[in-house]
């Protein structure tokens, strides 16, 4: 079984902290390590370090080997321009297909599960399926906690597939971040979360990218082609920028009539948003998550992230303040997942040095 993290993402729903210089994955979010290094972890020691693999940006290259000094040069894929998931998985195909076509595990850098164990029994469960069934795409479900707009949801077919421990179903439907109404109605079907983590052979991502994504696909076998030869650097650096502008999840998965789901037992969050970091760290009877120095009378269900200076607070109700050295987040915590629309109005006003 090999890994493929995806770790090239902005991470623009958790700006300020998160930046394009250093988005989230690379931050110390939930622990003393970075979220990256946590993905790593967790990995580790039930599989070894050289079938890990990390698809990232080439200006994050560098800051993954630093992060990751165990990890071999060659395991770290370096992207030539931010595209969609889809890309990156296509590229990482391209450069890995040649080598071996085992179980390929594909996951996020930057989202935090508590169980280990219970993480890795899932994957054995992913393992067993899909070396029954080497067409399938299977990816990780996990029972929603409460309504989230910013998770995306399946829905299953109701008759269950006797596999081992753990419930596995057909999907039948993909719903990528819904408005709120909708939430509510999938949540009401019994619908799961998807954890974004999927677990294939590189032949069937192949296959798919040839049915549902065919320039893509064409330009994945070019780069290839050119694989082991001195042609590869510039062959990414011409191709890679043109595949399609799609994610994996609406170019493959929501056209995918073999697609199915286990039902984890483990906790999860993608940690996307200020609600949802804020959620995830929140323990014991209160409902305040302070970070700094920070004075307050009488406020209920806040977030505070500070950094150098002292944040004071009177009579607030669910409200997130995000505080670094040179901006200053004050948001609603019902509306975090609008942090990205706000980063997009920053790039459209040329606010550089806030990106």
């Amino acid at each position: 079984m090999k890994f493929l993290i995806m770790a090239g993402g902005k991470g623009t729903r958790l700006w300020p902290v998160s930046r394009v210089e250093k988005p989230k994955q690379f931050q110390k979010l939930v622990s003393e390590q970075t979220m990256l290094q946590e993905t790593v972890q967790r990995l580790l020691p039930r599989f070894p370090v050289s079938d890990i693999y990390v698809a990232t940006n080439k200006i994050y290259a560098e800051e993954v080997h630093c992060e990751l000094p165990e990890l071999p040069k060659k395991n770290i894929i370096a992207e030539p321009s931010f595209r969609e998931r889809a890309s990156a998985v296509a590229l990482s195909c391209a450069l890995l297909g040649q080598e071996w076509d085992d179980d390929l595990v594909i996951l996020p850098s930057d989202h935090l599960i508590e169980d280990k164990e219970a993480f890795w029994q899932a994957l054995e469960e992913a393992e067993k399926f899909i070396s029954r069934h080497s067409d399938a795409l299977l990816t990780i479900g996990i029972k929603p906690t409460g309504p989230e707009t910013g998770y995306g949801y399946l829905k299953c077919e109701e008759k269950q597939i006797k596999s081992g421990k753990l419930d596995l179903y057909k999907v039948e439907s993909f719903f990528e971040k819904p408005d709120m109404d909708s939430v509510q109605k999938y949540l009401d079907s019994g619908c799961l979360w998807n954890s974004g983590i999927y677990v294939c052979r590189i032949s069937a991502i192949m296959e798919r990218f040839a049915r549902f994504i065919p320039d893509t696909y064409l330009r994945l076998k070019r780069i290839q082609k050119a694989a082991g030869t001195s042609k590869l650097e510039k062959t990414i650096a011409k191709e890679y920028p043109l595949m399609d502008m799609v994610s994996f999840e609406y170019g493959i998965l929501e056209n995918d009539d073999k697609a199915y789901v286990i039902a984890a037992n483990f906790i999860w969050s993608d940690v996307g948003s200020w609600s949802a970091l804020k959620d995830s760290l929140l323990s014991g009877n209160s409902n305040n998550l302070i970070k700094g120095e920070h004075l307050d009378i009488g406020s209920k269900n806040i977030m505070v992230y500070g950094s150098k200076k002292l944040i004071a607070t009177v009579g607030l109700k669910d409200i997130v303040i995000v505080d670094t050295e040179d901006a200053i987040l004050v948001c609603d915590k019902k509306n975090t997942q609008l942090v990205r629309d706000l980063v997009g109005k920053l790039e459209k006003e040329k606010k550089i040095k806030l990106l």
